[in-house]
């Protein structure tokens, strides 16, 4: 065994050089710490908590690990409740500390670009090889300059649903028009079973309901110009109209305070009907077949399917919920944590990260339809696609900074909210109005 010397000791130890200095061995020993050998990179990634809870599970236990052994970085994950990413980037960018890698949801990396690192070397690689991104990712994740944020993943939106109580109130097809899904809750909120849908300041379920609906009634925000503010339309009131008694005729009006969970919560409870989701609540019935049984003794996972938002007189739209990731430009560790987006990237990687989400995440490359997943399990086909389909916030305009500010602003989805309450449409529709020139100027 090699003999280390005092003189050796002393030279690879910054605290005992110091001490050396000051008071040889005796001060080393007091310092309490040991010698200071070049210590890992620490890479703190936060992500949301995520509704699939096993794909969280698989991340700690087991693909982490791997991830630091293979990187020889340490990597410190935290979760958190999605709706407090976006105030935990602004609190970080404004401190000029915090993680180094920050999830985001749709459009909001827009609002950082001045702050994010440009990460095209690592996204363009992994684009090619992969089919390509889908326009909505480009269009959420690339200024036009650069791309701000590392595509993840989109989660479609559908709405899920009892077969079997549509089909006692004579809809053996889920209704595909407004005014017919109207009809249908209507009669199940007669029964006690109302369609569940928030209308409140959370990050997936509200917009992804409220953008697409006006969009189908032939409402917008802006022109293609992403300057002219063109929200106080015929469609638009027509809309607004339309939600007041809709919402009244056929939803849990207790809905209008939901977050992103508690839909959840009240369809494996079996208090609603449908609901604009995800797929976790189908995924939830089925990692767990015995917990959720209908009141007719079947497993609640056979009772469920899921179908696409119904057209208005304008067409059928959807808005998918999207993920990336960004690297400020305050972090200090932007090669490690390039180098983890690398290796979380990889297809053997991520395709485990993938099989744990059941179809419940839909990867940001065209490559990723061909997976045999979306063949095991017929009732999460749909979602296969769910990357082609979704419009972005902003529509007809850009998805840019100003988009993304009226979305955190939650603009569209007060305005019905506004409504469901007691605003006159009219009166609804021209307080948007006015919100939104104070955005888009």
């Amino acid at each position: 065994m090699a003999r280390v010397t005092r003189r050796k000791f002393l030279k690879v130890s910054g605290a005992g050089a110091v001490a050396a200095k000051t008071g040889g061995m005796a001060a080393i020993l007091a310092t309490g710490r040991a010698p200071a050998y070049a210590q890992a990179t620490t890479v703190h990634w936060l992500r949301w908590n995520d509704f699939v809870p096993a794909s969280d599970q698989l991340l700690r236990k087991e693909l982490l690990p791997e991830g630091e052994k293979a990187l020889g970085i340490k990597i410190n994950l935290e979760t958190v409740n999605a709706n407090d990413l976006q105030p935990r980037i602004t609190s970080a960018i404004q401190s000029g500390a915090g993680a180094d890698l920050i999830m985001l949801t749709n459009n909001n990396p827009q609002l950082y670009a001045a702050s994010c690192v440009d990460l095209s070397d690592v996204v363009e690689p992994l684009g090619k090889a992969e089919g390509g991104y889908y326009p909505l990712v480009k269009a959420n994740s690339n200024d036009g300059k650069k791309w701000l944020s590392m595509p993840w993943a989109i989660i479609g939106g559908m709405i899920a649903y009892r077969k079997s109580w549509f089909d006692e109130v004579g809809a053996t097809t889920f209704p595909d028009t407004w005014e017919k899904y109207r009809e249908v809750g209507k009669k199940l909120k007669a029964k006690g079973r109302p369609i569940g849908q928030t209308l409140g300041h959370t990050f997936g379920d509200a917009p992804v309901f409220t953008y697409p609906y006006m969009w189908s009634w032939g409402g917008k925000e802006v022109e293609a110009d992403g300057k002219t503010v063109v929200i106080n339309s015929k469609g638009t009131v027509e809309s607004v109209k339309f939600m007041t008694g809709f919402w009244k005729d056929a939803h849990d009006e207790g809905g209008l305070a939901w977050d992103d969970s508690n839909n959840n919560r009240a369809f494996l409870a079996q208090t609603i009907s449908a609901s604009l989701n995800g797929a976790s609540i189908y995924i939830a019935a089925l990692r767990d077949p015995d917990k959720f049984i209908t009141e007719k003794g079947a497993k609640l996972n056979t009772d469920i399917q899921h179908a696409p938002l119904p057209k208005g007189p304008a067409g059928q739209y959807s808005m998918h919920t999207y993920f990336s990731h960004v690297l400020p430009t305050y972090s200090k560790n932007q090669k490690a944590a390039k180098d983890l987006l690398k290796w979380a990237h990889s297809k053997a990687v991520y395709e485990k990260w993938f099989l744990s989400q059941k179809g419940f995440a839909t990867p940001p490359t065209a490559e990723w339809e061909k997976h045999k997943v979306w063949d095991e399990d017929k009732v999460m086909t749909p979602y296969k696609v769910a990357g082609q389909l979704g419009r972005t916030p902003g529509f007809a305009g850009p998805a840019n900074a100003k988009a993304a500010e009226v979305l955190s602003k939650y603009i569209i989805t007060d305005m019905y909210a506004k409504a469901v309450q007691g605003m006159p449409a009219e009166e609804a529709v021209k307080w948007a109005e006015g919100e939104l020139k104070k955005v888009y100027g």
